[in-house]
């Protein structure tokens, strides 16, 4: 394989990337959008970007995933696509009849600079959006930034209906984040033992995950409202679950609604997922179940039984930056070395917050933003690990250079129960030790002699 001819010496590099660890902005505009009860995604550029989007996707999830297309040819290309997307507005609430359009640009719309906010509004004084009907817009241009800045502009650009009525509601907003519509589940779970009413926007719960009934919906029944999206401005606080992802929308709330927020990492392992149930007790003004208590403890447990299996293991990482700030916390909770990680989406914040992370350890972690797989490789190739953890595209590294292989994070394309399954809280803590243990474990099986081979822990 060509990854075989990835070098040991490591060569500054600038201008080139090789092997990106990122996708573009309007893939995580398109799942963002998804996430809104009986919306139609509509990718503001040719076909063929909305194909791919909507193909990567449906791979990850394995649903079939619709959006339309202004479908832009040579004259859009040239003299802009305000007619087009004016047309295609009619079109879509005429034959498809959504609750809502989230319309998002791609690199075509904006090198030639089409102003969507001017289109959209063009539209609703010509009659073309009908009474009760919504367009929602971000500007997620491909050439900047990585599919997590488009999911942040998308979950913004929902925030633009908020309405502070100035009497609270006594709901809290929780923004996910990019994770799995199964661990939007697993927090609507975990919120609902502790008697807290949620908005939780957006939400894919039931609609990239739902059953197979034998009918077809055009929009599943998941999804937030636009009802609840107006109502998230009378909230009594948010918690933005990920700096990357959720951050930008909540001080959005904060500064139209005055609804108080509160950034915290993805719930991922014990300590964040702590964070997270203290926050949602603290701004809800209750307390913590029992039967919150009694997961927490069995993941507590499970650490403990299993330890001497993970204890300094060396794990390479590469992904999304929320992702992995949270996943780098829970691996050295549990005396796990993480050696290398790697993000595609720029931002020196994340450095630093893995630097923070790891300060105690006694070895200095290598970490980049804005980085490729190419580097991650030259980095293993120098210091191997005993764990690769990240996306698909990680199977080759895997394969190469002999490592055990977690897949995690966005896209899978060559495994399913993501979907499924959740990662987040405690819950959540127990299927990712799990799965961490059998590869492990898996591993010393093949490698171990005859002498060594045991049949019990």
């Amino acid at each position: 394989m060509l990854l075989r001819h990835t070098p040991k010496e490591i060569t500054p590099r600038s201008a080139l990337v090789i092997n990106p660890a990122k996708t573009c902005q309007p893939i995580g505009a398109m799942y963002a959008a998804l996430g809104i009860h009986g919306c139609l995604p509509h990718s503001h550029g040719s076909q063929g970007c909305c194909a791919y989007h909507r193909s990567a996707l449906t791979k990850h999830y394995k649903e079939p995933v619709s959006a339309a297309t202004s479908s832009f040819t040579e004259g859009a290309s040239v003299f802009g696509g305000q007619a087009n997307l004016l047309q295609a507005i009619e079109n879509i609430f005429t034959v498809y009849e959504p609750e809502v359009i989230a319309v998002h640009t791609t690199c075509l719309s904006e090198t030639i600079g089409d102003d969507i906010k001017q289109i959209r509004d063009k539209a609703d004084k010509s009659g073309l959006i009908p009474k009760g009907k919504h367009v929602i817009y971000c500007n997620t241009p491909s050439y900047v930034g990585s599919h997590v800045t488009g999911f942040s502009n998308m979950v913004k650009g929902m925030t633009e209906f908020a309405e502070n009525t100035g009497k609270k509601n006594g709901k809290v907003n929780v923004i996910p984040g990019w994770v799995e519509p199964s661990d939007m589940e697993e927090v609507k779970r975990l919120a609902a033992l502790m008697n807290v009413p949620i908005t939780l926007f957006p939400d894919t719960s039931g609609v990239l995950n739902g059953p197979l009934s034998g009918e077809y919906h055009m929009f599943p029944e998941g999804g937030v409202t636009m009802k609840e999206l107006k109502e998230s401005g009378d909230a009594v606080g948010t918690l933005a679950l990920g700096e990357w992802c959720s951050a930008d929308a909540a001080r959005s709330l904060d500064t139209r609604c005055k609804v108080p927020c509160k950034v915290l990492d993805i719930p991922f392992g014990l300590k964040a997922t702590d964070k997270f149930i203290d926050a949602l007790r603290t701004i809800a003004g209750t307390s913590v179940p029992e039967e919150i208590t009694r997961e927490r403890g069995q993941l507590v447990d499970m650490i403990s039984d299993t330890h001497q299996y993970y204890y300094k293991k060396k794990v390479a990482l590469f992904g999304d930056p929320d992702q992995l700030i949270s996943m780098v916390e829970f691996l050295v909770s549990i005396d796990m070395c993480p050696v290398h990680v790697v993000t595609g989406t720029p931002g020196n914040k994340f450095e630093k917050r893995i630097k923070e992370l790891t300060a105690h350890l006694p070895y200095e972690v290598n970490v980049k933003a804005s980085g490729d797989m190419f580097t991650l490789h030259q980095w293993i190739k120098n210091e191997p690990v005993d764990l690769l953890i990240g996306n698909s595209y990680g199977k080759y590294i895997a394969r190469d250079e002999d490592i055990p292989f977690l897949r995690f994070g966005f896209p899978i394309l060559d495994r399913v129960g993501h979907q499924y399954f959740p990662t987040v809280g405690y819950k959540g803590g127990l299927r990712l030790l799990e799965k961490i243990l059998g590869l492990l474990l898996d591993r010393k099986d093949r490698d171990d002699s005859e002498t060594v081979f045991e049949l019990t822990l």
